[in-house]
């Protein structure tokens, strides 16, 4: 029987502005919403029976996708998002947001997931980038994660086995999906474990230009740098090309004034980048990740 998508949500030439937090990106040739596991075996079957290249997306708020879009299958795993705990563990789905999963491991009274309260990603798209914040990895936290190898096969990881780094896992490598992971915590104080959420959001909500489209956190800290500093001393803040700007609130971020395009995004951090480096010598490497065509194929 000849593979098909039958069943699943899918749309064609679906533009990608209308999922990532920049509000830009190109079409994705084939964009797909797996409901289950067994949904996300068929689209990967479809995939290697019409040879398309498949990416998958998280929540897309640390993603920039060029103007050109994506060729072959794109996955979103967002209507995949249970999540359950037990008394050490919470396990989520990898469409889950992980600002839920910080809610849930609050509402089982368990610790160790503060740091997320207020990341905007996915669980699987932080797993993938070994997302972070004040101080806390994912890496510190995971227990576990299942994946789906191109092949079908449904595999767990362990922590050690994922070979962890700053905003690299192992399966940025292997093309495999991740399905679901368990986090490991503490049974803590509630009432603690809410003030330091709130916390840590209010310090969220005091620096960083939330009231604009952006792709949170643009560059890796370099090492014994700060970045925003770095940005505001080589005179970049509030800079704009396009509509596309370093933010006036916080320099390590670009925000979309409105109208901007992955273009102009690459314009501002490729300005970054050679401003920088020629005032310190410092290379900025880009922490958000960039993926699709720069044109579209018909162009």
């Amino acid at each position: 029987m000849t593979a098909s998508l039958s069943g699943l949500r899918c749309l064609t030439n679906e533009p990608l502005s209308h999922y990532t937090f920049t509000k830009t990106g190109g079409p994705a040739d084939l964009l797909v919403f797996p409901a289950s596991v067994d949904q996300v075996r068929q689209a990967l079957a479809y995939a290697t029976a019409q040879q398309l290249p498949v990416t998958v997306i998280g929540n897309a708020s640390n993603l920039i996708v060029r103007d050109g879009g994506i060729a072959g299958l794109v996955m979103i795993l967002t209507d995949m998002t249970n999540i359950t705990s037990t008394a050490t563990t919470v396990t989520a789905a990898a469409g889950a947001r992980l600002i839920d999963t910080t809610e849930a491991a609050y509402q089982a009274g368990l610790s160790g997931l503060e740091f997320a309260a207020g990341i905007p990603g996915s669980v699987g798209g932080g797993v993938f980038m070994n997302a972070g914040a004040y101080g806390g990895e994912v890496k510190d936290v995971l227990q576990s994660a299942t994946v789906m190898t191109p092949a079908g096969e449904v595999q767990t990881y362990s922590a050690q086995d994922l070979a962890f780094s700053y905003r690299h896992s192992l399966v940025q490598d292997t093309g495999d999906v991740i399905l679901a992971a368990t986090f490991a915590l503490t049974p803590g104080d509630k009432p603690a474990i809410r003030a330091e959420m709130d916390h840590l959001n209010a310090l969220r909500a005091a620096k960083q230009p939330l009231e604009y489209p952006s792709c949170g956190s643009v560059f890796k800290r370099p090492k014994g740098y700060f970045v925003g500093p770095l940005i505001q001393q080589a005179g970049l803040q509030g800079k704009q090309i396009g509509g596309a700007q370093i933010s006036e609130k916080h320099a390590g971020f670009i925000v979309n004034r409105g109208g901007a395009t992955a273009t102009d995004y690459l314009a501002v951090i490729h300005l970054v980048q050679t401003t920088v480096f020629a005032k310190f010598g410092v290379h900025l490497e880009p922490e958000v990740r960039i993926i699709g065509h720069t044109h579209s194929v018909d162009e």
